[in-house]
């Protein structure tokens, strides 16, 4: 672990992690997509105390019941949220199954630039053969074939942000010269899909690297710097951490707390009735902050961290904030990110060096 401190994380996805939560929330339905709504839950989750927030994102909207999550891609939410707050860190799930790894590379970095180097990155996979026919792509139909898709598209996105040495831009007004030439580099990456030579056409992120979330196996952790662990119960999730290679482990968690008006299995129940919570063999708390504030205390044994999935945005947010987050404070079980600092920094990983970049020699490939 990085130290004595558990980072917390929080999917802010539409209106919750249940897929009828747009029925309570707090806020006009035409105020979903608004910008006020994203730079308000920025703000909710960066005053709490959250290390992370992260957007979910993908090609269409969740099928199979009329209950649907509207959508804004994930990376222009996450650029609107990022120029509204100065610590927390952002970070898009982008799937590279069909989306190209040369403009994901060119996005993420444009958002590290904007964040001050507080972006990440969490990789995914689009599995459903929708999103294959509104991309105009052949479908990636086995589990095998994602997952190298996956492992691909992470291979030349961090080459590509490595192609620009740290200091390429010299802006040099005596000489006119923008760029260094000889610190951009080709990444010549050959895959069984596609091809991609480069260099990036933005200058390397200000982290060097962002940070890289994926979930458990999805792509190897050596890929990763941030592990995202599921299991249904404390032993699996514990076991499961245990057996991660990845330089960070955050644990999945589901969570519906009380509330002022209702308790966690009212508020669940009343939502089922619409539509089912669907299990994702994540962990899950159903009850009171307190409870709460116990399970993280024991996950703080294991993990670096935890990312919780709000049942109800609007009104697990605020318990989070109110009650949560300030007893985790006191019993000093977690840190608030500090100005100035970066989401590597805050996680406690070093800045990567460049690749291309040797001691008196500079190459022009690699792989």
């Amino acid at each position: 672990m990085s130290g004595p401190a558990l980072h917390l994380a929080v999917e802010v996805d539409g209106d919750g992690a249940h897929p009828a939560a747009w029925r309570r929330a707090a806020h006009a339905p035409d105020e979903l997509l608004t910008p006020r709504r994203v730079g308000r839950v920025a703000a909710a989750a960066e005053n709490a105390g959250f290390t992370l927030l992260t957007l979910e994102d993908g090609a269409l909207p969740p099928g199979g019941t009329p209950d649907v999550v509207g959508r804004i891609g994930a990376v222009e939410r996450a650029a609107f949220a990022a120029a509204r707050t100065s610590t927390l860190g952002i970070a898009p799930v982008v799937p590279v199954t069909y989306a190209e790894p040369f403009h994901v590379s060119s996005q993420l970095a444009s958002l590290d630039h904007i964040s001050a180097g507080r972006a990440g990155w969490v990789v995914a996979e689009e599995a459903r053969p929708e999103a294959a026919r509104a991309w105009g792509r052949p479908p990636v139909a086995e589990p095998a074939d994602r997952a190298r898709e996956s492992r691909d598209g992470v291979d030349v996105v961090r080459a590509l942000w490595d192609s620009w040495e740290d200091d390429a831009v010299i802006r040099s007004v005596a000489t006119s010269r923008y760029l260094d030439r000889e610190r951009l580099h080709y990444i010549d990456f050959t895959g069984e899909t596609y091809a991609v030579k480069g260099p990036a056409i933005v200058p390397r992120p200000p982290q060097g690297q962002l940070v890289v979330l994926g979930r458990q196996g999805s792509v190897p952790d050596e890929q990763l710097d941030v592990a995202l662990v599921e299991g249904r119960d404390l032993r699996a999730v514990t076991e499961a951490a245990r057996a991660a290679r990845a330089p960070r482990t955050f644990a999945e968690v589901e969570v519906a707390l009380d509330t002022p008006d209702a308790t966690a299995e009212a508020r669940v129940a009343a939502l089922e009735i619409h539509a089912p919570w669907t299990d994702r063999g994540r962990l899950r708390h159903v009850g009171s902050a307190a409870g709460l504030v116990r399970l993280l205390g024991e996950l703080s044994r294991v993990f670096d961290g935890v990312r919780l999935h709000p049942l109800v945005l609007d009104e697990d947010l605020s318990v989070l904030s109110r009650l949560v987050l300030p007893d985790l404070a006191d019993q000093r079980l977690t840190a608030r990110p500090l100005p100035g600092t970066s989401l590597r920094t805050t996680l406690g990983l070093e800045r990567p060096a460049n690749r291309f970049a040797t001691a008196g020699t500079r190459e022009e490939t690699t792989r």
